[in-house]
Parts: structure tokens; sequence; C-alpha cells
């Protein structure tokens, strides 16, 4: 299986690898895109005269296609080469945006067709990139490439929305979506150069190949015990933070500028987190990326309590670390043992319970919102965090899944 094509025995670091280097930047260049996109599409659906409906109707199809062709993106990311299943997807990604664009008169059906077409492209994408880092790199070096790819695009979420404003308000959505084209368009051609051999060769069918990873994924204990927390513990998060985040801002604190700063601290708590994992590497990857996360009910129980400002901004910076040590610590477990030749669909039966969280949360927010006030739905969601958090760490497999000894560092 083709990896990279220079000799790893004697590097020090992932950065060392030519092959490293050109996936982080193809990732930083379409990350630069991509946070502008969400505003961009937004205020394009706004300036033709939409609203909240369109908005709506935007937003769905490009989630929806992520759900419904997740299994299938990660059959393929098992059964053909990496780097082209990506080189296509950014380059499906990029035509699509490019074709909203030069029309010139966009309206919301262009739109939403283009979304529809960027989420299928992510859902072949995403199980793709997923196994393309453990080919890329040594399994001793990959927690710190985990880390590596994660610093600047955590960085691009801060800077990112501020410059699509600013490119919006200064010149119209169109040029933020031309230049989310762009990079898309740029990193195809930088992924392409990668060169991945396919995986494996399969004689069974797609379907085949689809029951045969679902055993495996049913046999890991670990693994299927830790998508359902996960889809639990997101779909509390996106209820209690993201959607009354900022009502709580708007009702106790001080509006859209104090609910900024609060988003802010999370994001700087991600960098820091990032930091973090580049010089801590945990002997138990799995207890600490499954109790890490549970970080994230602490911001969500200080607002409920309506701490001071002060202590809702630190509690954000403590959830963004633990988000990020989560990620970077289940990343590294899942890559060192999970063999590559199933990473594309085991990802992809994990990313499920991840995006299926999304409506999940906006229906727990619904349903809760009809018995208790906003305090109480955000002590629940937070309840529901930490629950999730202690029933996986009830589960033996758990404990199982360390750091692998002949890849200590």
């Amino acid at each position: 299986m083709k990896t990279a094509a220079e000799p790893t025995t004697t590097i020090r670091t992932p950065w060392g690898l030519a092959a490293f280097r050109r996936f982080v930047v193809a990732n930083l260049i379409s990350a630069t895109g991509s946070a502008m996109a969400p505003l961009a599409l937004a205020y394009s659906v706004i300036e033709q005269g939409g609203g909240a409906g369109s908005l709506g109707l935007v937003l769905a199809t490009n989630t929806v296609p992520t759900i419904v062709f997740l299994l299938a993106g990660g059959v393929f990311a098992d059964r053909l080469s990496r780097s082209r299943i990506l080189f296509l997807g950014n380059l499906l990604a990029a035509g699509a945006l490019a074709v909203t664009v030069a029309t010139g008169h966009a309206t919301t059906a262009s739109i939403a067709a283009c979304g529809f077409v960027s989420g299928t492209a992510a859902s072949f994408t995403v199980p793709a990139t997923q196994g393309a880092v453990a080919q890329i790199v040594p399994a001793q070096h990959l927690q710190q490439a985990n880390a590596l790819l994660r610093l600047p695009s955590n960085a691009v979420k801060v800077l990112g929305p501020v410059v699509g404003g600013l490119v919006v308000a200064a010149s119209g959505a169109a040029w933020a979506l031309a230049w989310d084209a762009f990079t898309f368009a740029a990193a195809a051609v930088l992924l392409l150069g990668l060169r991945l051999d396919a995986p494996l060769t399969r004689a069974a069918g797609v379907l085949g190949d689809l029951r045969t990873g679902w055993s495996g994924f049913w046999s890991r204990t670990w693994l299927w015990t830790y998508t359902a927390a996960g889809t639990v513990l997101v779909a509390a998060w996106l209820a209690g933070f993201q959607l009354l985040g900022p009502l709580v801002a708007a009702q106790r604190y001080a509006g859209a500028r104090d609910w900024g700063l609060i988003q802010a601290a999370f994001a700087s708590g991600l960098l820091a987190g990032t930091l973090v994992c580049l010089r801590w590497k945990p002997h138990r990857l799995l207890t600490v990326a499954v109790g890490a996360g549970a970080a994230l009910a602490l911001p969500l129980t200080a607002m409920a309590c309506g701490s001071p400002l002060l202590l809702v901004l630190l509690s954000a910076s403590l959830a963004g670390v633990g988000l990020d040590v989560a990620i970077v610590a289940w990343t590294t477990a899942f890559q060192q043992h999970v063999p590559q030749a199933e990473q594309g669909r085991m990802s992809a039966f994990n990313g499920i319970g991840e995006r299926l969280a999304i409506p999940l949360g906006y229906l727990i927010t619904a349903l809760a919102a009809r018995s208790w006030d906003t305090q109480g739905v955000l002590l629940a969601c937070a309840g529901m965090i930490a629950a999730a958090t202690l029933l996986n760490l009830c589960v033996p497999d758990v404990y199982r899944i360390n750091r692998l000894a002949q890849t200590a560092q």
C-alpha cells in the first residue's frame, strides 16, 4: 500500500513528510473558504429576498446529503484511492460554487442545489480524510499529525467568519462564494498530488462491503458505544450552547457583544487544546477522549446558574480545551486500533451519529421548551452530557483502547 513517497524512519515530526505538509496546506486553504461559506450562503439568500424559510431550506439541503450518502462514502473510501476521492470531492464542491457565482443572479433554488452538491461531496471526503492521514503518517506520529492538522483549522475558525463578514459587507456574498470555490479547486490539485493507493482490493460488491463494515463496527464495543454517547453529547451541546446560548446572552448578559466574547473564549480554548495535544501524549487514549468531552457541560451549567460573565468565559474556554483534546485523542485511538482497510466505513458509521445529532438537538430544544424555561433546558442538556460521559466510562472496553506500545513517543 502506498503511503508517502519519502522514507519515514528518520523523521522526528510529521512535518518532515512532504506528503503531510501538502495535506496540511490543502486543508488550510480549503478551511479559509469553508469558514466564510455559511455567512456567504446566508447572505446570498437574504440578498435575493429570501427569509427564514428559504435559509432553512438551504441549510437542510446541505445537511441531508451528508447523512444519506455518508455510508456510501465510507465504502468507497476503503475501495478507491483516497487522494482521488478527496480530489474529486473538492473539485465537485468548487464547480457547484463556481456555477452559482457565475450566474450572477442566484436564487434560493440554485443556492440550495449548490448546498446539496457540497453536502454530497462532503459525505465522500470526510471518511477519506480520516483514512488518508493514517496512510501518510507513521503510527508513532499520528497524534502530533492530528493536532497539527487542527491547529491552522482552529485558527481559521476564529478569523474566517470575521474576514467573511467584511468581504460580504464590502462587495457582496458572491465574492466570498467565489473565494470558497477557488480554495476548493486549489485544495483539489494539492490533494491529487498525494497519489495514495486504494487501501484494499475487494471482490465483494458495495453492499457486501457495507455488511462487512457493519459487522466490524458492531463487534468493536468501544466504537459503537462511543458513537452512541457522542450522539447524545453533541445533540445536548448543540441544543444548549449553539441554540440557547444567544438567547441566554440576550436575557442575562449584554446580548450580542457578550455572546461574541463567549464564542471567542470557546474558540481560544480549541486552540489551547490543540497545543496541549502537541505536548501531552496520554497512554489511555479513549478514556481521555471520553472524559475530556464532559467539559462541554461547564458553560451550559454556568449560563443556567446565571454566573458572572467572567466565569462563563472561563468555562467556555475550558470546554474548548476539552473538546479539542477529546477529538485528537479519539482520532488517534481510531487510527491506531482500526485497520486502514476499514477506516473509511468505520468513520462513516461513527459520523452518522454526529450528523444525526443536529436534528436531534433541535428536537430536544423544541420538546423541552414546552415544559421548562431556558434555565431548566440548559441544566438538562448539561446533565445529558454528564450522563453520557459516565455511562460511556462504565464500558470496560473503553479502557482497552490505549496508545499502542510500539507507537509510544
